[in-house]
């Protein structure tokens, strides 16, 4: 008895059925023309990298998630996120780039994370980035919010929130308070704010020795609540003297007037101080992205700006800001709350369905027909009864079928049949293609 191998995949990994994929490639699609249409370009990296050069500012969790290993005499690591990549790539290729350089970058990454719900091991981000030579103005920071706006009207998945901080507020505000020393701990602590609660969040700030003053301070200046502008008086009403402070509300207020510009509603973003984004390397303008109905989700995009990202690649100053989707993540969730439809089951408009063998090459030919006026044909080539291949035709979904046959040979045409509606006519090739397109 032959030794069968039983199918499976690694934990932490996905694939779907075409059906899914049909659906998750429609949401990706919108999401590359949305980019494209506010003139990011497209770039590509290795899936591997060597592991000094991808792991130069990678620590603590994040380099205990990397895939590594040796193949010869090369260490060598697989990207974990998109924005390191970016940040060698633009240090190569600073000669060749025009700056700012404006790119997205949809693929897949790598984390050796646990694997559980909304947690994958390989997922695909939908990256978008800014990077300027020396300096880059704070209208990009604007523009992003608008980016995201557009997609996710574009989704249609509901009312969404995107929430916008800045991080020399947060560090101006704690260097004031005295504490400077421990912005970074502070930071990753009411980062988690929304997960853990008010009450763990100050015993996490007391357990990185700061006395119950200060972490009232903290707890009550986070919890500053209102509309953009009523929170931003109300920060200036602090009276914090920290420049790095007085900076980071002078960028929030410049950053609110100009999403209003780009035409934001203001129902779709606020500001929240209690957004910090764990990573170190953000040291500006900081967003989370959140469904209203789905707040269980967390954030469905985010990211923020990077001063200092290249440095450990290059000498010459090159600022950037940018988000990223996480597309694998947010696929999941909205399938399994039923907010996104996976009917379609074919990328074809209508299935040529020849009566016989004799009807073969005219079914062919009628399928490069319909193919020539734009319209996805499938044809069927097996040499079946017309029962087999209609319920094929009914399982794969697909809206027409145009039927083949002596008489529709001898008339140079085919009977058209629209599978939702039960209706057909016997049509020229190109009465066929507007009917079709007038269905869409």
């Amino acid at each position: 008895m032959d030794y069968k191998v039983q199918p499976r995949i690694l934990q932490g990994f996905s694939e779907l059925l075409p059906a899914e994929q049909l659906a998750y490639n429609k949401m990706y699609d919108k999401i590359r023309e949305i980019y494209e249409s506010f003139g990011f370009l497209p770039i590509d990296t290795p899936v591997l990298e060597y592991a000094d050069v991808l792991l130069a500012k990678a620590g603590g969790e994040t380099e205990k998630q990397i895939y590594r290993f040796e193949k010869g005499d090369s260490d060598i690591a697989m990207r974990f996120d998109l924005t390191v990549p970016l940040a060698r790539y633009v240090a190569m290729h600073q000669n060749d780039l025009a700056f700012p350089f404006k790119r997205y970058h949809m693929a897949k990454v790598y984390r050796g994370e646990r694997p559980q719900k909304g947690r994958y091991r390989e997922f695909c981000q939908c990256d978008i980035d800014v990077i300027g030579a020396d300096s880059l103005d704070l209208v990009y920071d604007a523009e992003m919010p608008a980016i995201i706006y557009n997609i996710f009207k574009e989704l249609d998945i509901g009312k969404f929130t995107i929430r916008i901080n800045n991080r020399k507020v947060l560090g101006g505000f704690f260097s004031w308070l005295g504490i400077s020393d421990k912005t970074t701990d502070v930071m990753r602590v009411i980062d988690k704010l929304e997960k853990i609660g008010r009450e763990k969040t100050a015993q996490e700030l007391e357990k990185i020795g700061l006395d119950d003053a200060i972490v009232e301070k903290i707890m009550s200046f986070i919890e500053i609540s209102g509309g953009c502008d009523e929170i931003i008086a109300s920060l200036r009403a602090i009276g914090c003297d920290d420049e790095k402070f007085i900076t980071g509300v002078c960028e929030l207020e410049s950053v609110v007037s100009y999403i209003r510009d780009f035409g934001v509603p203001d129902e779709y973003f606020t500001l929240d101080l209690t957004i910090a984004r764990g990573l170190d390397y953000y040291t500006g303008t900081v967003y989370e992205t959140k469904i209203d109905n789905a707040p269980e989700f967390g954030s469905v995009c985010s990211g923020g700006r990077y001063d200092d990202l290249t440095n450990y690649y290059t000498d010459q100053k090159l600022p950037g800001i940018g988000i990223s989707i996480g597309l694998t993540r947010l696929f999941a969730q909205l399938r399994e709350y039923g907010m996104i439809s996976s009917e379609k089951k074919t990328t074809a408009d209508v299935l040529i369905i020849p009566m016989d063998r004799s009807a073969l090459s005219y079914s062919i030919s009628a399928a490069k027909a319909l193919r020539a006026e734009n319209i996805p044909t499938d044809v069927y080539y097996l040499d079946k009864g017309f029962k087999p291949k209609m319920k094929y035709a009914n399982r794969v979904g697909v809206p027409f079928i145009a039927i083949v046959g002596e008489s529709e040979m001898a008339e140079n045409k085919i009977t058209l049949k629209n599978m939702t509606d039960g209706t057909q006519e016997t049509v020229t090739f190109e009465e066929a293609a507007n009917m079709i397109k007038q269905a869409k």
